[in-house]
C-alpha cells in the first residue's frame, strides 16, 4: 500500500509511453521498450490497496514484469516481488491472510514503498541510456 507516493511521471515519459502504445499495434516492441511499458503499467497496481497481493493475483506475465524492473535497475523492487511471490498461492482476498502473513507482507510493502521513491529516476536514466527518447 503505497498511497503516500503518488507518481508524477515526467511529460517526456508520458509522451514516450503514448508513442510506444500506438506503435505496438504496427510493430513488435523491443525488449527495452516493453520494459518501460511494463514498469509504467504496473505502478498503478503497486499503488492499489492490495499492492503486491494484487500483482500476484493479476493475470499479467509476472516474470516478464519482474525482468523488466530488473532491466531498468530497480533491484529493490525485484527483491520485493520475489519476497512476496508466495502471494500467488493465496486466495484472492487479502483479508484471509493469517496475522503473520499480513505482517510479513506489510513489511515487504514498506521496503517496496522505499524502493519506489527512486523508480522515476531509474526509469528516466534507463530511457536515456537506451536512447529510447530519441525516436
Amino acid at each position: 500500500m503505497i498511497h503516500q507516493h503518488a507518481f508524477d511521471w515526467p511529460d517526456e515519459l508520458l509522451v514516450l509511453v503514448d508513442q510506444m502504445e500506438n506503435e505496438a499495434d504496427e510493430r513488435s516492441l523491443t525488449r527495452e521498450e516493453r520494459a518501460v511499458l511494463d514498469v509504467y503499467e504496473t505502478v498503478p497496481v503497486l499503488e492499489s490497496d492490495d499492492c503486491l497481493h494484487e500483482f500476484w493475483q493479476s493475470g499479467t506475465d509476472q516474470q516478464r514484469i519482474i525482468k523488466s524492473f530488473d532491466l531498468i535497475g530497480a533491484t529493490v523492487l525485484v527483491d520485493c516481488f520475489n519476497a512476496s511471490s508466495w502471494c500467488r498461492t493465496r486466495g484472492e482476498d487479502r483479508n484471509d491472510f493469517s496475522e503473520a502473513e499480513a505482517e510479513h507482507l506489510a513489511g515487504i510493502e514498506e521496503e517496496l514503498a522505499e524502493g519506489m521513491e527512486d523508480l522515476v529516476d531509474l526509469l528516466m536514466e534507463f530511457i536515456e541510456d537506451e536512447g529510447l527518447n530519441e525516436g
